[in-house]
């Protein structure tokens, strides 16, 4: 069975709950053009980075029904100089008929090899393409004591995703889950203080229900 973080991942920028300040941001840029850019995506875990990343490496691509592009989604872990050149050559190759984007989650895990030779190859993403690197506020700034990432951090658009203000966000939309999938028993406070004990990670918050945590009477 799909978990319910999953299921519900968001499938469209309506669905993506608490992140207003990003969402605009993506917006603003959507009227110069999304392509030829590289995207560096920060934020605590369980506050949507991966969704955003998907979702805007699907417009990137044009997966609209009418144009089906490429996604390569990876980890950064254990990639070498040669594998994102090699990378690098699959976006240039294709050209524009096809639009192509490559993911690196984790990307934090980049060795200072690869962060040099991203250096190079980010100052030419072809028009059709993209780069998106996800990572963990704690990552990040693991990634800028360890070597010099702030060349390579300012040659991508940041996306700074919050978790302030955010909770009753979360809670809403959890409940309209809990509900949907029969888990619903509490009332809505109940919902908030689980999103604040899990530090607004929707993913735990999901796999709190998902255990049928607010699933009883209530309280």
């Amino acid at each position: 069975m799909i978990p319910l973080y999953e299921k519900y991942r968001p499938a469209t920028w309506q669905q993506v709950v608490g992140q207003p300040k990003a969402l605009r941001e993506i917006e603003q840029l959507r009227r110069r053009g999304l392509p030829g850019r590289a995207y560096w995506i920060a934020g605590k875990s369980g506050t949507g980075k991966t969704s955003i990343a998907r979702l805007l490496a699907r417009d990137i691509a044009g997966q609209d029904g009418e144009r089906q592009g490429d996604i390569l989604e990876i980890d950064a872990k254990g990639l070498t100089p040669k594998d994102l050149q090699a990378l690098d050559e699959t976006l240039h190759y294709f050209g524009t008929a096809r639009g192509r984007v490559v993911i690196i989650n984790e990307s934090h895990g980049l060795s200072p090899g690869c962060v040099t030779a991203m250096l190079t190859i980010l100052e030419r993403i072809p028009d059709h393409a993209a780069w998106i690197f996800t990572t963990t506020n704690e990552g990040q700034d693991a990634l800028f004591e360890g070597i010099d990432a702030p060349p390579f951090i300012s040659r991508c658009v940041e996306l700074d995703l919050t978790s302030q203000g955010i909770a009753k966000a979360f809670a809403c939309r959890a409940r309209e889950i809990a509900l949907a999938e029969g888990l619903d028993g509490r009332p809505e406070s109940a919902y908030l203080a689980l999103v604040n004990d899990c530090k607004a990670n929707f993913r735990r918050v999901l796999q709190r229900i998902e255990k049928g945590e607010l699933a009883g009477g209530a309280a």
